[in-house]
């Protein structure tokens, strides 16, 4: 009969920071291989830290912690902290942030997303040697100790988690000493199973502050040797740890419905109870309830005990724990029906230290790797059993070396945690089902994108760099489709990188080097506004939709509905000339055909880039593309304005042949030149500063070419025709004939003008003889383009359509370029793929998902966390330095005391900026700062208007303060008060 699985809970997400190892995977390797992990400091380090040198010296100080390096660091950035309150918040919720975002991340949530599943948050920490520390410093005045309670209290750490990770759920802090994380996940599979909550994180702390190690006291729990052996015959006590670790949580029915990453396992039951008053005392540990509380979780899970092979016990190294523990655990699994020597047992406080409240977590991280990869790892440091442990009849035993897991069922293991006070708490684990095989998918002609971010540029390296060595295993790494399918579920970040590849060794490369293919932007602020440009005639080429559609998602079907609505004798032809790259050039480069191709191909671009989340704040074509923008705008219905194509296109293939040279000069020389070789030529088009188009009888422009040698950089161009020159001219007739046909609309966006250099407002209706002038007169691409970048400074000016030449313009003007498809390799559907990937960069609100998310998620390396380092003054070792702020303070003041000259009246603008440096940490600051985007809240508000009152006399509106935000404005408050306040003084 098989299990009702409806209860069972999936573990979708880990991550962790251990001693002695930089990440998860050397972290598991050390396990394997039975290493100890903890460390024995020396003296001067001790000092160092700020250890009272009285203690280091004690005889009976042991100098042994499982070290947690770098646990200062804080990508306070990344959380919207500003660098004093960083300062402020114990190195334990520090970690907790990031440590919770990694889980997340590994879950393959995005943290702050909208889409985020309502998430519950149970986390834990240690008490707060940090907040002791600054305490004791006395430095501490009434508000900033408030400050430093905000930051250390164990009240505010899971509210803070759900605050800054944007999380909805529940958020409750639990407290039960060594327990403690263990004892949250299982009131977070209550919560799951509740309904309180779609996802858990359970996250837990604990982290000395400064490590050191412990005072070994006679008969206490501490370790005199500084080795933690448990269940050894040489035991002697518990050496402590500093580590944070979390998990995410899911029903497994839930991640069945909706695939996201494998599970590491699943949690089949929990159970949490108390000693009570049925023990010796308050610190010593009850058989009787730990028996209790492993019947009642595997009663839970509704499991045979002998399908159990594996317990990590809570495991404390002590002659009293030990022996305690071992009888518990054994009575509980022999009496459910465990056979003797059938469980093998572990200890991670043997590897690690004790972690003290993150034990539960790190034990259950622990024990998710054994049932997942299938391998016992030895209990560190064993040398023989301790004869006071009751072997006979057992279930238990101790291993000595890694041991191959082998199973006729999925593989379940017990994970026990105990706490002073006697609250325990049990799980037991299973190993993750078994998923079907991801399908096998065909290569995308255009590669697959890899969208990267992070906070700033160094992170962004050290991000790249990880993902190349995740991706550089070999067989291992998980296919490159659901890497990028990955990675769009994660935050999107202001340091940016796009990569394109075709397969991983490509993708190592491109990661490692920066290569073709990648590019970088800093999408820092709200994105620069899009203004698409339109190329005309002269930019087609055979296949050029082919690009486009294999990398534009919806570009396909824009392009059947435009062609649906050209005439039949040439929609045919047409389609052939945009998808075959073996269609005739020759053929293509005749009018009658270019135009309709070149609108179809930019008109569906539109639409699939619009459908993406592009949507632009003006338009702009050159010459045939100016007819693009209006119908974009909706000045035309799509079918009117391919009908009006058709018709132009071919009225001027009926007008006699022509050529055109562009020149690398402004208008005035080129005519110059014309005039001065006595050749009859005509501007037709200004489309950059210092670049123009001459147009005539092709033998005229030949001889003009012959004439003026190297002068002026020239070259002829490859048309048929002398297009806006008076060879046009026979063409305008029908061309006008055309127009009067129309049913014009408004538009609904500006258009920059060729005609006239200068921009047609949104809700203009183009008139019937506009579109014969555009045809006919001269192109003033430069001058729209500089109109555009007046209005638009900053803007991003995408190239919609073959080619970059109109790219070249629109740098020239001071717009940033982007041209979509610019032929500039033997891959050009990559190229379009990395220009959509280089919006993505500049903060564009590309719908990622569309273009990435048909991969599945899968475990990839997290956020590359390596913050700045901090210490608030209060909880040095030594009096810190003080600011440059405080400095240049102090400074005045003892020259005005040496010189015992009166103290001038406080420049409210110095005060207002000491103190926001003071309650925010930032020093460099102008009159547009704003208090909150520096990481202030409406709790330093208060603290400020105090402050303010204290220092100048006055007492100001908080709410004024909360909506003046900026320094500037700030002052200006502050400044008007004292004004009132001397104006009613004199009065």
């Amino acid at each position: 009969m098989s299990r009702d699985r409806s209860l069972d809970i999936a573990v979708t997400g880990i991550a962790a920071r251990f001693p002695g190892a930089p990440d998860l995977a050397e972290w598991w390797d050390a396990v394997l291989a039975g290493q100890v992990l903890t460390r024995r400091y020396e003296r001067a380090e001790l000092i160092d830290a700020g250890v009272d040198p009285r203690l280091v010296d004690d005889p009976d100080h042991v100098p042994v912690h499982g070290h947690l390096a770098d646990a200062d660091r804080f990508e306070n950035a990344l959380f919207r902290v500003s660098p004093r309150e960083a300062e402020m918040m114990d190195p334990q919720h520090r970690l907790m942030l990031e440590t919770a975002w990694a889980a997340l991340e590994d879950a393959g949530c995005a943290p702050r997303s909208a889409d985020l599943p309502t998430t519950a948050v149970f986390a834990t920490a240690s008490s707060s040697g940090y907040l002791r520390s600054m305490v004791a410093s006395g430095r501490l005045d009434p508000l900033t100790l408030e400050d430093a309670l905000h930051g250390t209290e164990p009240d505010f750490m899971a509210s803070l988690i759900s605050y800054k990770l944007g999380l909805t759920g529940p958020a409750i802090a639990v407290q039960t000493a060594c327990s403690s994380s263990l004892v949250a996940v299982h009131l977070a599979v209550q919560a799951l199973l509740n309904g309180d909550c779609d996802q858990a994180l359970v996250v837990g702390a604990g982290i000395a502050h400064p490590q050191h190690g412990h005072l070994h006291v006679a008969g206490g729990i501490h370790s005199a040797t500084g080795d933690c052996r448990p269940f050894d015959a040489d035991a002697d006590g518990v050496v402590s740890g500093s580590g944070v670790a979390a998990v995410v949580l899911r029903r497994l029915t839930d991640t069945e419905e909706e695939p996201g990453p494998d599970p590491y396992g699943v949690l089949l039951g929990t159970a949490v109870n108390n000693d009570g008053s049925a023990k010796a005392g308050y610190y010593a540990p009850s058989v009787d309830g730990q028996e209790s509380v492993i019947r009642a979780a595997v009663t839970a899970a509704d499991v045979p005990a002998d399908s159990i092979g594996y317990l990590e016990a809570h495991a404390t190294g002590t002659r009293v724990g030990d022996p305690i523990e071992w009888a518990a655990a054994s009575a509980a699994y022999a009496g459910l029906g465990a056979p003797s020597g059938s469980i093998a047992v572990g200890a991670l406080k043997a590897t690690t230290g004790h972690l003290d409240n993150a034990a539960g977590v790190a034990s259950l991280i622990k024990t998710l790797l054994v049932v997942k990869e299938g391998v016992i790892p030895p209990v560190a440091g064993f040398r023989r059993l301790n004869p006071l442990l009751d072997t006979e009849g057992s279930p238990l035993y101790v291993p000595d070396r890694p041991v191959e897991w082998t199973s006729s069922g999925p593989r379940r293991a017990g994970v026990s945690s105990f706490g002073v006070g006697g609250t325990n708490a049990h799980v037991i684990v299973e190993q993750p089902p078994v998923r079907p095989p991801r399908p096998v998918r065909e290569p995308r002609e255009a590669g697959e994108l890899l969208l990267l971010s992070a906070q700033d540029d160094a992170a962004l390296d050290r991000a790249a760099a990880r993902l190349a060595a995740h991706l550089g295993r070999g067989t291992s790494a998980p296919a490159l489709g659901d890497v990028a399918g990955t990675l769009v579920r994660r935050a999107a970040l202001p340091a940016r990188l796009a990569v394109t590849a075709r397969d991983t060794a490509e993708a190592v490369e491109r990661l490692r080097a920066g290569r073709q293919g990648s590019v970088r932007g800093t999408a820092a602020g709200a994105p620069a506004p899009v203004v698409l440009l339109f190329p005309g005639q002269g930019a087609q080429r055979p296949g050029m939709a082919l690009p486009f559609r294999a990398a534009l998602p919806g570009f396909g079907a824009a392009l059947e509905e435009c062609l649906a609505v050209f005439p039949e004798d040439i929609a045919d032809e047409v389609r052939a000339a945009l998808l075959d790259t073996g269609f005739p050039a020759e053929r293509l480069a005749a009018t009658s055909l270019a135009q309709p191709a070149l609108f179809a191909v930019e008109y569906a671009a539109v639409r699939a880039l619009r459908a993406l989340g592009i949507g632009p704040v003006a338009l702009a074509g050159h010459s045939l593309g100016e007819i693009t923008a209006i119908a974009v705008a909706g000045g035309l219905e799509l079918a009117e304005a391919a009908r009006l194509v058709v018709a132009r296109g071919r009225a001027m293939a009926d007008c006699p042949p022509g050529a055109m040279a562009a020149l690398e000069c402004d208008p005035a020389t080129a005519l110059a030149l014309a005039e001065e070789s006595g050749c009859a030529l005509e501007l037709a088009a200004h489309n950059a500063p210092e670049s123009c188009v001459l147009a005539g009888a092709r033998d005229e422009v030949e001889r003009f070419l012959a004439r003026i040698g190297d002068r002026v950089h020239a070259r002829p161009l490859r048309t048929s025709h002398a297009f806006h020159s008076a060879l046009i001219e026979p063409a305008l007739p029908a061309l006008a004939a055309a127009a009067e046909g129309l049913a014009p609309l408004r538009t609904t966006l500006p258009i920059a003008v060729n005609r006239t250099g200068g921009i047609l407002p949104a809700g203009s209706t183009p008139a019937a003889r506009d579109y014969v002038d555009q045809a006919r007169g001269t192109v003033r691409f430069a001058d729209a383009l500089a109109a555009l970048a007046r209005r638009h400074p900053g803007a991003v000016a995408v190239e919609v359509g073959p080619g970059r030449a109109l790219s070249a313009m629109a740098a020239a003007a001071g717009l940033t370029p982007v041209p979509l498809s610019p032929d500039r390799t033997e891959r050009p559907a990559e190229e379009v793929l990395t220009a959509l990937g280089t919006l993505w960069t500049l903060g564009q609100p590309l719908s990622t998902g569309a273009l990435c998310a048909h991969g599945e998620p899968v475990h990839l390396p997290g956020y590359p966390f390596a913050g700045p380092r901090w210490t608030a003054p209060e909880a040095a070792a030594r009096p810190a330095a003080p600011r440059p702020d405080e400095a240049a303070v102090l400074a005045d003041v003892a020259a005005e005391t040496a010189d015992e000259r009166p103290v001038p009246p406080a420049d409210p603008a110095q005060v207002l900026a000491g103190l926001w440096a003071d309650l925010l940490g930032h020093t460099e600051l102008t009159d547009d700062s704003d208090f909150f985007a520096l990481g202030g809240d409406s709790l330093l508000t208060t603290h400020l208007a105090r402050r303010i009152k204290l220092e100048l006399g006055v007492k100001v509106p908080i709410r004024e303060m909360f909506l003046a935000r900026t320094l500037g404005s700030q002052r200006e408050i502050v400044r008007g008060l004292l004004a009132e306040r001397d104006t009613v003084s004199v009065s």
